[in-house]
């Protein structure tokens, strides 16, 4: 079973039990996949959590309901999961503006959020140069910092953190570097659950090494898995952030691999930092999937 089909068999299940409690576990095997793995692509590509596409649905359901039925405002709220009239009419609000008493009368304004499905598109054939590496354990040493996730452009906490180096730091770090990714790299990892823009992230400037560590730099523990090692060259930093996107929006949908726990890395060469393609790679911990069947 191919993994878009999978994945829309998932949201057609999440649809059939908005009006119960959904099992997540149960939505992830019928795309084939970790739950772990759903809600990172998920997310992705949806621009908010799992969880609150969830909520959104119950509550755009609930607002049909109450212009086409006569139910008590609690007994919606029971049906789409609130424990209390005031739960309810609060998330309600949030969403649609007005209380669900208000939302029986006409012309009275609501938002529709309609059910979502997976589409895979074709982007004019480009090409995605990729491997995959199989790494024992290592851990990421250098500077750490929570930081707010920025999508498009520079992000000046990163740049903060880049200024922050001297050069006896470098030179530091440099010797502690002993194995791909070669030399200093960005690792992000504990991203929040929707991965939205603005949400916070643990974002590490360091080397990837095997060595003792300098009591000087923070630690990050990354257990042995295969990866993924996307080339990019291009203008920097819009080169690598399409290649991201395309990641979970092409790659990881049609790949035959789901995402593992760790950090996403990202090595530049600073050698083309002044050119017009930069040269960098993208690193994303990956496992093979095994499908089965719902």
């Amino acid at each position: 079973m191919d993994t878009l089909r999978q994945f829309n068999l998932a949201m057609q299940y999440i649809e059939a039990h908005l009006e119960e409690s959904i099992d997540f576990a149960t939505v992830a095997q019928i795309a084939g996949c970790t739950e772990y793995h759903f809600r990172r692509v998920f997310s992705f590509l949806a621009h908010i959590s799992l969880s609150e596409y969830v909520r959104r649905r119950r509550l755009s359901l609930a607002a049909a309901a109450l212009r086409e039925s006569n139910l008590r405002i609690i007994d919606l709220a029971v049906r789409y999961g609130y424990d209390s009239a005031d739960a309810f009419t609060r998330a309600f609000q949030a969403l649609h503006g007005v209380t669900p008493s208000e939302a029986r009368e006409e012309d009275v304004p609501l938002k529709s959020f309609p059910p979502m499905t997976f589409q895979l598109t074709v982007r004019g054939g480009e090409g995605m140069d990729y491997r995959i590496v199989e790494k024992d354990a290592f851990s990421i040493v250098g500077l750490h910092k929570r930081i707010e996730l920025i999508y498009k452009g520079i992000n000046p906490e990163i740049a903060d953190m880049w200024n922050s180096l001297t050069e006896e730091d470098i030179e530091l770090l440099s010797i502690l570097s002993d194995l791909q990714p070669q030399g200093i790299v960005n690792a992000s990892v504990n991203f929040a659950d929707d991965r939205a823009e603005g949400t916070t992230l643990d974002h590490y400037i360091g080397v990837a090494t095997t060595q003792p560590h300098h009591d000087k730099w923070q630690v990050l523990p990354v257990a042995a898995s295969l990866w993924v090692v996307f080339t990019v060259k291009g203008k920097f930093p819009e080169a690598t952030q399409d290649v991201w996107s395309r990641i979970y929006g092409e790659w990881l949908v049609t790949s035959g691999y789901e995402v593992n726990y760790g950090p996403e890395i990202l090595w530049v060469d600073h050698e083309t930092w002044d050119m017009p393609e930069v040269h960098s790679e993208i690193w994303i911990p990956i496992k093979r999937k095994t499908p089965q069947e719902p």
